[in-house]
């Protein structure tokens, strides 16, 4: 579906937006137009080091923000679909600089929605979190307000051949500034910092949130939250897979923290479909796209109060498991020179 197409990844130079080049380069050689559109001039030439165009004859460098939608419309022209990766996503920075994250993650969503709908793109995938669900910190709540503006930029389409939809997923493993890297820099102290012992998170690899992406581009109606089915780990377990040899030092949570993450909450039970590998929240009221999905074998409605979290999970990863994620996915895909 992509070759032949020209795609712009919106924080492409991100953790997620490096990965997805990579897949799509390697999976669609004959893609038309691969655009990279960022704020840092030095990401985008640390990556252009890798992904050059004299190899990517499709590739394009684009430095923007998307808080600045006249940009976003000169970057649009002749796009037929938009990832949108770009986002603030440290809790604690959030919290501290509120306004600058609802800047970027709100009106930023905001700005590319309006220069989506006017510039002919046809396929719109946002990218989300765990966080959006039910927030207690300001950087899920501004997630939250973008998931709820993609899923509504359907209702204002008209008559344009495009489609919003969102991939929600948990912490990605081995991305900048998560838990895993974090842990192998501490390891060299001897000693690895535990908020609180009962932690759980979701996890998804590098890989599979792309697959994820591609697949929704490629299988979404429009106003769908999709959230894959993946496995938990406990803080504790990953701290011994990491730094056996470490004591754990308990600090305590941080401003914004949950013990456990959810991705669906029982509110959006009565809207939430069972596809196989993967859930779609539907937007609450939309019989016609609950009927079409209803007709596809296998897709079932979950039972009303269901919910996902990572405390409750029944896939859980040992401590083992957690090893050899990192050896794959942390070494060969968690920085740009790793994968070369």
């Amino acid at each position: 579906m992509l070759n032949k197409k020209s795609i712009l990844v919106t924080g492409g130079t991100g953790s997620f937006g490096k990965a997805f080049v990579r897949q799509v380069l390697k999976q669609y050689p004959d893609i038309q137009r691969l655009v990279i559109f960022s704020r840092d001039e030095l990401k985008q030439y640390e990556m252009s080091l890798v992904f050059n165009d004299k190899e990517f004859p499709g590739i394009r460098y684009f430095i923007g923000d998307i808080r600045d939608e006249r940009r976003l419309r000169r970057a649009l022209e002749g796009i037929d679909y938009v990832v949108h990766a770009a986002a603030l996503k440290q809790v604690p920075a959030a919290e501290y600089n509120p306004f600058e994250c609802i800047k970027t993650n709100v009106l930023g969503t905001q700005n590319l929605i309006e220069a989506c709908l006017d510039t002919n793109v046809k396929r719109v995938v946002a990218l989300s979190t765990d966080k959006a669900a039910a927030p207690i910190n300001l950087y899920g709540a501004t997630k939250l307000c973008s998931d709820k503006l993609v899923v509504a930029a359907n209702n204002i389409r008209g008559d344009r051949d495009i489609r919003f939809s969102i991939v929600r997923y948990g912490n990605v493993m081995g991305s900048r500034g998560s838990v895993i890297p974090f842990f192998q820099d501490m390891r060299k102290t001897g000693t690895l910092p535990i908020t609180d012992e009962n932690m759980t998170r979701f996890n998804i690899s590098l890989q599979d949130g792309v697959e994820m992406v591609i697949w929704a581009l490629e299988q979404a109606l429009g106003g769908e939250i999709f959230v894959p089915k993946i496995p938990s780990y406990r803080i504790t377990d990953l701290a011994e897979a990491i730094g056996p040899e470490c004591e754990h030092k308990l600090v305590g949570i941080r401003p914004g923290e949950k013990v456990h993450e959810e991705m669906i909450t029982e509110s959006d039970s009565m809207n939430t479909l069972d596809l196989g590998r993967y859930f779609a929240i539907l937007p609450s009221g939309d019989e016609r796209l609950r009927a079409t999905y209803m007709k596809q074998e296998g897709v079932k409605p979950v039972p009303v109060g269901f919910t996902y979290n990572s405390g409750d999970n029944p896939d859980f990863l040992s401590v083992e498991s957690l090893r050899e994620l990192i050896d794959t996915h942390v070494v060969e895909t968690g920085a740009l020179g790793a994968a070369q």
